[in-house]
Protein backbone atom coordinates (compact mmCIF):
# COMPACT_ATOMS: atom_id res chain seq x y z
CA UNK A 1 0.00 0.00 0.00
CA UNK A 2 1.50 3.55 -0.87
CA UNK A 3 1.75 5.73 1.65
CA UNK A 4 -0.89 8.40 1.14
CA UNK A 5 -3.42 5.52 1.13
CA UNK A 6 -5.18 4.03 3.99
CA UNK A 7 -7.81 1.37 4.65
CA UNK A 8 -11.26 2.60 5.32
CA UNK A 9 -14.29 0.85 6.31
CA UNK A 10 -17.83 2.18 4.96
CA UNK A 11 -20.30 2.81 7.94
CA UNK A 12 -23.01 1.82 5.68
CA UNK A 13 -22.31 -2.08 3.98
CA UNK A 14 -18.82 -2.45 6.21
CA UNK A 15 -16.85 -2.79 2.61
CA UNK A 16 -13.06 -2.49 3.21
CA UNK A 17 -11.33 -0.21 0.51
CA UNK A 18 -8.10 1.63 0.09
CA UNK A 19 -8.49 5.30 -0.23
CA UNK A 20 -6.05 8.26 -1.14
CA UNK A 21 -5.81 11.26 0.83
CA UNK A 22 -8.08 13.48 -0.04
CA UNK A 23 -7.36 17.12 -1.01
CA UNK A 24 -9.03 20.09 0.63
CA UNK A 25 -12.91 20.51 -0.10
CA UNK A 26 -13.15 17.20 -1.15
CA UNK A 27 -14.81 13.52 -0.32
CA UNK A 28 -14.54 10.15 -0.51
CA UNK A 29 -17.44 7.97 -1.19
CA UNK A 30 -17.71 4.24 -1.04
CA UNK A 31 -17.40 1.75 -4.25
CA UNK A 32 -19.79 -0.17 -3.32
CA UNK A 33 -22.95 1.56 -1.92
CA UNK A 34 -21.84 5.09 -2.58
CA UNK A 35 -22.11 6.45 1.23
CA UNK A 36 -19.72 8.99 3.04
CA UNK A 37 -16.47 7.79 4.00
CA UNK A 38 -15.55 10.74 5.23
CA UNK A 39 -14.29 15.02 3.77
CA UNK A 40 -11.89 17.11 4.28
CA UNK A 41 -12.81 20.48 4.92
CA UNK A 42 -11.60 23.55 3.27
CA UNK A 43 -9.14 25.68 5.23
CA UNK A 44 -7.84 22.88 7.91
CA UNK A 45 -8.69 22.10 11.23
CA UNK A 46 -8.38 26.36 11.87
CA UNK A 47 -12.06 26.49 10.57
CA UNK A 48 -13.66 24.13 13.25
CA UNK A 49 -11.27 24.97 15.87
CA UNK A 50 -12.81 28.27 16.03
CA UNK A 51 -16.09 27.53 15.87
CA UNK A 52 -15.72 25.46 18.85
CA UNK A 53 -14.26 27.57 20.72
CA UNK A 54 -16.83 30.01 19.90
CA UNK A 55 -19.41 27.43 20.96
CA UNK A 56 -17.52 26.75 24.51
CA UNK A 57 -17.65 30.57 25.32
CA UNK A 58 -21.59 30.52 24.10
CA UNK A 59 -22.25 27.25 25.93
CA UNK A 60 -20.30 29.05 29.31
CA UNK A 61 -22.47 32.30 28.84
CA UNK A 62 -25.70 29.98 28.57
CA UNK A 63 -25.31 27.90 31.54
CA UNK A 64 -24.52 31.07 34.06
CA UNK A 65 -26.63 33.84 32.93
CA UNK A 66 -30.55 33.11 33.50
CA UNK A 67 -32.34 31.65 30.66
CA UNK A 68 -35.59 33.45 31.18
CA UNK A 69 -37.60 34.73 33.76
CA UNK A 70 -40.49 34.70 34.95
CA UNK A 71 -43.35 37.48 37.17
CA UNK A 72 -46.60 36.09 38.18
CA UNK A 73 -48.31 38.45 40.49
CA UNK A 74 -45.19 40.17 41.93
CA UNK A 75 -43.67 37.14 42.38
CA UNK A 76 -40.01 36.96 40.25
CA UNK A 77 -38.30 33.70 39.25
CA UNK A 78 -35.30 32.94 37.36
CA UNK A 79 -34.05 29.75 36.10
CA UNK A 80 -30.59 28.26 34.01
CA UNK A 81 -30.10 25.65 31.73
CA UNK A 82 -29.08 23.43 35.28
CA UNK A 83 -32.11 25.40 37.02
CA UNK A 84 -34.54 23.94 34.56
CA UNK A 85 -33.16 20.12 35.35
CA UNK A 86 -33.73 21.10 39.33
CA UNK A 87 -37.05 22.47 39.10
CA UNK A 88 -38.17 18.82 37.70
CA UNK A 89 -36.08 17.11 41.11
CA UNK A 90 -38.05 19.67 43.16
CA UNK A 91 -41.40 17.83 41.61
CA UNK A 92 -40.41 14.63 42.01
CA UNK A 93 -39.55 13.90 38.31
CA UNK A 94 -36.04 12.54 38.33
CA UNK A 95 -36.56 10.86 35.38
CA UNK A 96 -37.04 14.02 33.62
CA UNK A 97 -34.36 16.17 35.39
CA UNK A 98 -31.91 13.54 34.10
CA UNK A 99 -33.44 13.35 30.48
CA UNK A 100 -32.98 17.23 29.91
CA UNK A 101 -29.62 17.67 32.09
CA UNK A 102 -27.26 14.79 29.79
CA UNK A 103 -29.42 15.90 26.54
CA UNK A 104 -28.65 19.54 26.80
CA UNK A 105 -25.89 20.24 29.69
CA UNK A 106 -23.63 17.17 29.84
CA UNK A 107 -23.75 15.81 26.53
CA UNK A 108 -23.07 19.40 24.85
CA UNK A 109 -20.88 20.14 27.03
CA UNK A 110 -18.36 17.06 27.03
CA UNK A 111 -18.72 16.68 23.46
CA UNK A 112 -17.54 20.63 23.01
CA UNK A 113 -14.76 20.38 25.38
CA UNK A 114 -13.61 16.87 23.91
CA UNK A 115 -13.78 18.06 20.12
CA UNK A 116 -11.77 21.15 21.62
CA UNK A 117 -9.28 19.22 23.37
CA UNK A 118 -9.03 17.18 20.29
CA UNK A 119 -8.24 20.07 17.86
CA UNK A 120 -5.68 21.48 19.95
CA UNK A 121 -3.72 18.33 20.44
CA UNK A 122 -3.92 17.55 16.67
CA UNK A 123 -3.16 21.01 15.38
CA UNK A 124 -0.46 22.08 17.46
CA UNK A 125 1.32 18.57 17.69
CA UNK A 126 0.66 18.60 21.61
CA UNK A 127 0.38 14.84 21.62
CA UNK A 128 -2.21 14.85 24.71
CA UNK A 129 -2.85 11.97 27.13
CA UNK A 130 -6.32 10.30 26.02
CA UNK A 131 -7.29 11.64 22.92
CA UNK A 132 -8.16 8.72 21.55
CA UNK A 133 -10.66 7.45 24.30
CA UNK A 134 -11.86 10.71 24.05
CA UNK A 135 -12.20 11.47 20.59
CA UNK A 136 -14.37 7.72 20.39
CA UNK A 137 -16.90 8.73 23.46
CA UNK A 138 -17.51 11.86 20.92
CA UNK A 139 -18.45 10.36 18.81
CA UNK A 140 -20.70 7.92 20.65
CA UNK A 141 -22.48 10.91 22.12
CA UNK A 142 -22.73 13.45 19.77
CA UNK A 143 -25.85 11.73 18.21
CA UNK A 144 -27.17 12.29 22.17
CA UNK A 145 -27.35 15.73 21.98
CA UNK A 146 -30.46 17.43 21.93
CA UNK A 147 -30.43 21.24 22.21
CA UNK A 148 -32.12 22.02 19.72
CA UNK A 149 -35.21 19.63 20.93
CA UNK A 150 -35.05 21.29 24.44
CA UNK A 151 -35.50 24.79 22.69
CA UNK A 152 -38.47 23.91 20.95
CA UNK A 153 -39.39 22.72 24.44
CA UNK A 154 -38.80 26.17 25.73
CA UNK A 155 -40.70 27.72 23.02
CA UNK A 156 -43.63 25.82 23.38
CA UNK A 157 -43.76 26.52 27.01
CA UNK A 158 -43.73 29.99 26.28
CA UNK A 159 -46.56 30.31 23.66
CA UNK A 160 -48.32 28.67 27.25
CA UNK A 161 -47.10 31.00 29.06
CA UNK A 162 -47.29 34.32 27.97
CA UNK A 163 -50.84 34.75 28.89
CA UNK A 164 -50.29 34.24 32.54
CA UNK A 165 -46.88 35.26 33.45
CA UNK A 166 -44.36 38.55 32.25
CA UNK A 167 -41.53 36.67 30.59
CA UNK A 168 -38.16 38.26 30.18
CA UNK A 169 -35.34 36.35 27.84
CA UNK A 170 -32.27 36.63 29.71
CA UNK A 171 -28.90 36.93 28.45
CA UNK A 172 -28.32 32.98 28.59
CA UNK A 173 -31.02 32.43 26.27
CA UNK A 174 -29.63 34.69 23.45
CA UNK A 175 -26.51 32.91 23.83
CA UNK A 176 -28.31 29.15 24.26
CA UNK A 177 -30.02 30.22 20.55
CA UNK A 178 -26.06 31.23 19.09
CA UNK A 179 -24.95 28.18 20.59
CA UNK A 180 -27.49 25.98 18.87
CA UNK A 181 -26.24 27.54 15.39
CA UNK A 182 -22.47 27.64 16.07
CA UNK A 183 -22.94 24.39 17.78
CA UNK A 184 -24.37 22.96 14.18
CA UNK A 185 -21.80 24.55 12.37
CA UNK A 186 -18.92 23.40 14.16
CA UNK A 187 -20.01 19.96 14.29
CA UNK A 188 -20.48 20.01 10.26
CA UNK A 189 -17.10 20.99 9.79
CA UNK A 190 -15.74 18.65 12.02
CA UNK A 191 -15.47 14.92 10.13
CA UNK A 192 -14.38 12.44 13.13
CA UNK A 193 -12.49 10.22 10.08
CA UNK A 194 -10.41 13.06 9.20
CA UNK A 195 -9.93 13.63 13.09
CA UNK A 196 -8.52 9.39 13.23
CA UNK A 197 -6.33 9.67 10.37
CA UNK A 198 -4.46 12.82 11.87
CA UNK A 199 -3.94 10.78 15.14
CA UNK A 200 -2.45 8.10 12.83
CA UNK A 201 -0.11 10.00 11.47
CA UNK A 202 0.78 12.11 14.15
CA UNK A 203 1.56 8.92 16.24
CA UNK A 204 4.94 7.74 16.52
CA UNK A 205 4.66 4.43 15.40
CA UNK A 206 2.91 5.88 12.30
CA UNK A 207 6.43 8.26 11.83
CA UNK A 208 8.33 4.98 12.60
CA UNK A 209 6.71 3.12 9.62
Amino acid sequence: MEQNQRLVICHACDALQTVSDLKPASAANCVCCSSLLYKRAKGGLERPLALILTSLLLFIIANVYPVLSLSVAGIESATTLTGSALRFIEQGRIDLAMIVWFSSVFIPGFSILGIFYVLLSIRYQLNWPYVRPVLAWVSRLLPWGMMDVFLLGVLVALVKLISMADIVLGTGFIAFVSLIVVYAAAISSVDMQTLWNCLDESSPRQRAL
